[in-house]
Protein backbone atom coordinates (compact mmCIF):
# COMPACT_ATOMS: atom_id res chain seq x y z
CA UNK A 1 0.00 0.00 0.00
CA UNK A 2 2.93 2.38 0.07
CA UNK A 3 2.31 3.29 -3.43
CA UNK A 4 -0.85 4.21 -3.09
CA UNK A 5 -1.60 8.25 -2.47
CA UNK A 6 -3.78 9.48 1.15
CA UNK A 7 -7.38 8.67 -0.25
CA UNK A 8 -6.52 5.40 -1.90
CA UNK A 9 -4.87 3.96 1.79
CA UNK A 10 -8.42 5.26 3.04
CA UNK A 11 -10.27 3.78 1.18
CA UNK A 12 -8.46 0.70 0.71
CA UNK A 13 -8.61 0.83 4.61
CA UNK A 14 -12.47 0.84 5.12
CA UNK A 15 -12.77 -1.65 2.65
CA UNK A 16 -10.64 -4.21 4.73
CA UNK A 17 -12.99 -3.75 7.57
CA UNK A 18 -16.00 -3.62 5.30
CA UNK A 19 -15.31 -6.57 3.49
CA UNK A 20 -16.85 -9.68 4.89
CA UNK A 21 -19.97 -11.75 5.08
CA UNK A 22 -22.87 -9.41 6.78
CA UNK A 23 -25.76 -10.80 6.05
CA UNK A 24 -28.09 -9.72 9.38
CA UNK A 25 -29.23 -13.01 9.86
CA UNK A 26 -26.89 -15.43 8.35
CA UNK A 27 -23.60 -13.65 9.65
CA UNK A 28 -24.50 -11.39 12.41
CA UNK A 29 -21.14 -11.43 14.08
CA UNK A 30 -20.01 -9.58 10.79
CA UNK A 31 -23.29 -7.21 10.43
CA UNK A 32 -22.81 -6.04 14.06
CA UNK A 33 -18.84 -5.49 13.62
CA UNK A 34 -19.55 -3.76 10.25
CA UNK A 35 -21.79 -1.13 12.07
CA UNK A 36 -20.11 -0.88 14.94
CA UNK A 37 -17.21 0.24 12.22
CA UNK A 38 -19.78 2.94 10.49
CA UNK A 39 -20.68 4.44 13.38
CA UNK A 40 -17.55 4.92 14.35
CA UNK A 41 -16.12 6.21 11.32
CA UNK A 42 -18.99 8.42 10.94
CA UNK A 43 -18.98 9.66 14.74
CA UNK A 44 -15.31 11.60 14.04
CA UNK A 45 -17.48 14.55 12.06
CA UNK A 46 -20.63 14.93 13.93
CA UNK A 47 -23.56 13.47 15.95
CA UNK A 48 -24.49 10.14 14.78
CA UNK A 49 -28.16 8.79 14.56
CA UNK A 50 -29.56 5.50 14.60
CA UNK A 51 -33.05 5.28 12.85
CA UNK A 52 -34.05 2.05 13.94
CA UNK A 53 -36.80 0.00 12.20
CA UNK A 54 -38.40 -3.57 13.31
CA UNK A 55 -38.52 -6.39 10.40
CA UNK A 56 -39.64 -9.58 11.21
CA UNK A 57 -40.32 -8.97 15.15
CA UNK A 58 -36.71 -8.37 15.04
CA UNK A 59 -34.81 -4.25 15.44
CA UNK A 60 -32.42 -2.92 12.45
CA UNK A 61 -30.70 0.18 11.93
CA UNK A 62 -29.99 3.16 9.49
CA UNK A 63 -26.98 4.88 10.94
CA UNK A 64 -27.68 9.01 10.07
CA UNK A 65 -25.10 11.99 10.13
CA UNK A 66 -26.37 15.15 9.54
CA UNK A 67 -23.90 17.75 8.11
CA UNK A 68 -24.39 21.74 8.18
CA UNK A 69 -24.09 23.57 4.73
CA UNK A 70 -23.36 27.03 4.27
CA UNK A 71 -26.87 27.79 3.51
CA UNK A 72 -28.99 26.12 6.37
CA UNK A 73 -32.43 27.15 4.82
CA UNK A 74 -31.90 24.97 1.63
CA UNK A 75 -33.52 21.19 1.80
CA UNK A 76 -30.76 18.62 2.45
CA UNK A 77 -28.89 16.67 -0.14
CA UNK A 78 -29.07 12.88 1.00
CA UNK A 79 -26.38 10.65 0.12
CA UNK A 80 -27.11 6.60 1.06
CA UNK A 81 -25.09 3.03 0.35
CA UNK A 82 -26.39 -0.23 1.80
CA UNK A 83 -23.85 -1.58 4.22
CA UNK A 84 -25.97 -4.98 4.27
CA UNK A 85 -24.39 -8.00 1.56
CA UNK A 86 -25.96 -11.10 -0.46
CA UNK A 87 -26.44 -13.62 2.20
CA UNK A 88 -23.12 -16.10 1.41
CA UNK A 89 -21.01 -13.61 0.42
CA UNK A 90 -18.11 -10.40 1.63
CA UNK A 91 -20.40 -7.89 -0.47
CA UNK A 92 -16.85 -6.25 -2.09
CA UNK A 93 -18.09 -4.64 -4.98
CA UNK A 94 -22.79 -5.41 -3.56
CA UNK A 95 -21.76 -2.55 -1.40
CA UNK A 96 -18.94 -2.10 0.58
CA UNK A 97 -17.49 0.01 -2.50
CA UNK A 98 -20.66 2.29 -2.23
CA UNK A 99 -20.25 1.83 2.16
CA UNK A 100 -16.55 3.23 1.74
CA UNK A 101 -17.21 6.70 -0.32
CA UNK A 102 -20.07 6.95 1.94
CA UNK A 103 -17.38 7.50 5.07
CA UNK A 104 -14.24 9.51 2.77
CA UNK A 105 -17.69 12.15 1.89
CA UNK A 106 -18.53 12.48 5.29
CA UNK A 107 -14.55 13.18 5.71
CA UNK A 108 -14.12 15.51 2.64
CA UNK A 109 -17.67 17.30 3.53
CA UNK A 110 -17.02 17.76 7.09
CA UNK A 111 -13.75 19.24 6.39
CA UNK A 112 -15.23 21.34 3.57
CA UNK A 113 -18.68 22.64 4.55
CA UNK A 114 -20.84 22.51 0.87
CA UNK A 115 -23.59 24.75 -0.21
CA UNK A 116 -26.91 22.39 0.68
CA UNK A 117 -27.16 20.44 4.14
CA UNK A 118 -25.92 16.63 3.75
CA UNK A 119 -27.83 13.80 5.09
CA UNK A 120 -25.47 10.77 5.03
CA UNK A 121 -26.91 7.58 5.62
CA UNK A 122 -25.93 3.82 5.55
CA UNK A 123 -28.69 1.82 4.83
CA UNK A 124 -29.49 -2.14 5.93
CA UNK A 125 -31.79 -4.75 4.87
CA UNK A 126 -31.28 -3.38 1.16
CA UNK A 127 -31.04 -6.95 -0.24
CA UNK A 128 -34.40 -7.93 1.20
CA UNK A 129 -36.07 -5.46 -0.96
CA UNK A 130 -34.59 -1.91 -0.03
CA UNK A 131 -36.53 -2.26 3.36
CA UNK A 132 -34.51 0.36 5.39
CA UNK A 133 -34.80 3.16 3.12
CA UNK A 134 -38.10 2.11 2.09
CA UNK A 135 -38.52 3.12 6.19
CA UNK A 136 -36.59 6.02 6.70
CA UNK A 137 -38.71 7.42 3.43
CA UNK A 138 -41.75 6.67 4.89
CA UNK A 139 -40.24 8.53 7.97
CA UNK A 140 -39.65 11.56 6.20
CA UNK A 141 -43.30 11.31 4.08
CA UNK A 142 -44.68 11.36 7.64
CA UNK A 143 -42.68 14.49 9.08
CA UNK A 144 -42.89 16.45 5.91
CA UNK A 145 -39.81 16.57 5.29
CA UNK A 146 -38.35 17.14 1.97
CA UNK A 147 -35.02 16.69 -0.10
CA UNK A 148 -33.44 18.46 -2.50
CA UNK A 149 -31.86 15.38 -4.00
CA UNK A 150 -31.12 11.84 -3.07
CA UNK A 151 -27.22 10.17 -4.22
CA UNK A 152 -27.74 6.37 -3.92
CA UNK A 153 -23.96 4.64 -3.91
CA UNK A 154 -23.98 1.13 -5.44
CA UNK A 155 -20.85 -0.93 -6.56
CA UNK A 156 -18.76 1.61 -7.28
CA UNK A 157 -15.55 -0.58 -7.42
CA UNK A 158 -16.11 -2.72 -10.81
CA UNK A 159 -13.80 -2.08 -13.93
CA UNK A 160 -13.43 -3.84 -16.98
CA UNK A 161 -12.11 -2.21 -20.07
CA UNK A 162 -12.43 -5.23 -22.24
CA UNK A 163 -14.65 -4.52 -25.36
CA UNK A 164 -18.27 -5.53 -25.13
CA UNK A 165 -17.92 -6.13 -20.89
CA UNK A 166 -20.74 -3.88 -20.56
CA UNK A 167 -24.04 -5.27 -20.71
CA UNK A 168 -27.52 -3.13 -21.45
CA UNK A 169 -31.15 -3.72 -21.82
CA UNK A 170 -32.03 -3.52 -25.56
CA UNK A 171 -31.36 -0.07 -27.11
CA UNK A 172 -29.52 1.27 -24.80
CA UNK A 173 -26.00 -0.57 -26.34
CA UNK A 174 -26.69 1.88 -29.13
CA UNK A 175 -26.17 4.79 -26.64
CA UNK A 176 -23.49 4.07 -24.15
CA UNK A 177 -19.82 2.72 -24.43
CA UNK A 178 -19.52 -1.10 -24.85
CA UNK A 179 -16.61 -1.50 -21.78
CA UNK A 180 -17.36 -1.25 -17.95
CA UNK A 181 -15.23 1.17 -17.42
CA UNK A 182 -17.09 4.80 -16.27
CA UNK A 183 -19.35 5.81 -13.54
CA UNK A 184 -23.20 5.81 -14.61
CA UNK A 185 -25.62 8.11 -13.01
CA UNK A 186 -28.92 7.11 -13.49
CA UNK A 187 -31.98 9.19 -12.24
CA UNK A 188 -35.43 10.40 -12.64
CA UNK A 189 -36.01 12.74 -15.82
CA UNK A 190 -36.24 15.57 -12.65
CA UNK A 191 -32.75 15.25 -11.88
CA UNK A 192 -31.39 15.76 -15.39
CA UNK A 193 -29.75 19.43 -14.37
CA UNK A 194 -27.97 17.44 -11.26
CA UNK A 195 -26.81 14.75 -13.02
CA UNK A 196 -25.49 16.75 -15.84
CA UNK A 197 -23.40 18.93 -13.10
CA UNK A 198 -22.24 15.79 -11.95
CA UNK A 199 -20.66 14.31 -15.31
CA UNK A 200 -19.09 17.47 -15.72
CA UNK A 201 -17.72 17.38 -12.28
CA UNK A 202 -16.11 13.59 -12.97
CA UNK A 203 -15.29 15.04 -16.49
CA UNK A 204 -13.20 17.90 -15.09
CA UNK A 205 -11.65 15.26 -12.13
CA UNK A 206 -10.38 12.89 -15.13
CA UNK A 207 -13.20 10.30 -14.25
CA UNK A 208 -15.25 8.45 -17.00
CA UNK A 209 -18.91 9.37 -16.84
CA UNK A 210 -22.34 8.83 -18.52
CA UNK A 211 -25.49 9.46 -17.46
CA UNK A 212 -29.25 7.87 -18.21
CA UNK A 213 -32.56 9.24 -17.14
CA UNK A 214 -35.63 6.98 -16.69
CA UNK A 215 -38.92 7.25 -16.91
CA UNK A 216 -42.13 5.53 -15.55
CA UNK A 217 -39.50 4.19 -12.23
CA UNK A 218 -37.45 3.10 -14.66
CA UNK A 219 -39.95 0.47 -16.23
CA UNK A 220 -38.75 0.32 -19.36
CA UNK A 221 -35.08 -0.73 -17.89
CA UNK A 222 -35.97 -3.76 -15.88
CA UNK A 223 -33.19 -5.37 -16.45
CA UNK A 224 -30.27 -2.67 -16.40
CA UNK A 225 -27.09 -3.62 -14.96
CA UNK A 226 -25.91 -1.95 -12.01
CA UNK A 227 -23.57 0.98 -12.14
CA UNK A 228 -19.43 0.83 -13.35
CA UNK A 229 -16.75 2.72 -12.29
CA UNK A 230 -12.86 2.79 -12.78
CA UNK A 231 -10.66 1.48 -9.59
CA UNK A 232 -10.06 4.09 -6.60
CA UNK A 233 -7.83 6.71 -7.42
CA UNK A 234 -7.87 6.65 -11.32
Amino acid sequence: MESLNPLQRSLSGHLEQVVRARDPYLASAGHFFVQQYIQQQLAQWGEVKAHTFDHQGRPHTNWVLNLPGQDPNRPPVLIGAHYDAVPGTPGADDNASGVVVLLELARAFAEEVPRSPLRLVAFDLEEYGLIGSRHYAEELRQQNQSLRLMISLEMLGYCCQQPNSQRYPPGLQYLYPNRGDYIAQIGSWLAIPDMVRLWRGFRAAGVRSQWLPVVQQGGPYPLLVSATMPPFGT
